[in-house]
């Protein structure tokens, strides 16, 4: 029984409040900086050729509400989606993150130096000294409808398909059935894979990747058992057993926006499909070697998850935990 671990739902849940979630200071200057580059961004993308602002949305995991506190000394994250629309059809749309960064440039001026500037596979990166913060700012080519579909155009100008709305809503009605407990589990594994990579930096996981991952089994459960998103330490096990399982080798596919036949046959190592965009999985990246470490690292975190469940002492307990999630962990 969970009431019986020497660390149980309870000690998880207040290690999530004081080491985990974002201070609510940390949160309002997070949203102040956010909104200064929001309203500044609106002035110069209208002052630009080629591109009209349609809106700005924040998206990402601060959107979502499943974002985790940076160690210390290290910055935090925030994602904003710039929805743009031209009207003029011979645009090259591949310049369009070129074209964005020299907007974000603009709003700073002579502030910030060329390195707090780096375009990524589909948006423009910004850091923010001061407050550590990174602002990562999508350009969206919006299609003019009502669920905010767009596409995020990449480096090398592919069409990515893609709505704020839709995402934000895939976890917020899971959430609303799930109770708190849904994003804070999010947010727990978030913990330990910061832990992981900082131990190794060749480790290989997204934060949407655990996102879905969660999403996937709470729709389905477990071995028959929904997932215990009020029982931290039981939940898990659920997960990590799942990564383990699996392998990772099934693919996870979501019926909200789009028929399960809307995704193509693939072959790439990790299969977990967007759930706005059939044609998009999350993992294509991945390679077989990046698979099987993760699935490496969730199988020695599960052996210390089951140890510490029916270890002798809180001691042992509390030692099991530290190796997910640090020395930071201090359990009971």
């Amino acid at each position: 029984m969970a009431g019986e671990r020497n660390v149980n739902h309870q000690i998880l849940a207040t290690f999530a409040v004081t080491r985990v979630n974002i201070s609510s200071a940390d949160a309002a200057q997070r949203r102040a900086q956010v909104n200064h580059l929001r309203s500044r961004l609106e002035t110069h993308i209208a002052a630009a050729p080629d591109y009209d602002l349609v809106k700005l949305r924040a998206s990402g995991s601060t959107a979502k509400g499943t974002a985790i506190r940076r160690r210390r000394g290290e910055g935090s994250d925030a994602d904003v989606a710039a929805y743009l629309r031209t009207t003029d059809p011979d645009i090259d749309e591949s310049k369009v993150l070129d074209w964005l960064l020299a907007r974000c440039i603009e709003v700073y001026g002579k502030t910030k130096v060329a390195d707090d500037f780096v375009i990524s596979q589909h948006a423009v990166g910004i850091t923010l000294h001061g407050s550590k913060l990174k602002i990562d700012v999508a350009p969206v080519l919006f299609q003019g409808d009502e669920q905010d579909r767009g596409h995020l155009i990449t480096r090398q100008g592919e069409r990515v398909l893609t709505s704020v709305t839709q995402h934000l809503e895939f976890i917020r009605s899971r959430k609303q059935e799930a109770g708190r407990g849904y994003a804070e589990l999010i947010r727990l594994l978030k913990a330990w894979i910061q832990e992981a990579k900082r131990l190794d930096p060749n480790l290989r996981c997204k934060s949407f990747l655990l996102e879905l991952i969660v999403a996937h089994l709470w729709d389905n459960g477990w071995h028959g058992a929904p997932l215990q998103v009020d029982d931290y330490p039981a939940a898990f096990e659920q997960v990590l057993a799942y990564i383990v399982t699996t392998g990772l080798q099934a693919p996870v596919v979501f019926t909200d926006h789009y028929a399960a036949n809307a995704v193509s046959s693939s072959s790439e190592p990790i299969q977990v499909w967007d759930p706005v965009n059939p044609g998009n999985n999350v993992a294509s990246s991945y390679t077989d070697t990046n698979r099987r470490h993760l699935v490496d690292l969730a199988a020695e975190a599960l052996d210390a998850v089951s140890w510490a469940a029916t270890s002798p002492t809180c001691g042992a307990a509390n030692d099991a935990w530290r190796t997910l999630f640090g020395p930071s962990f201090l359990g009971a």
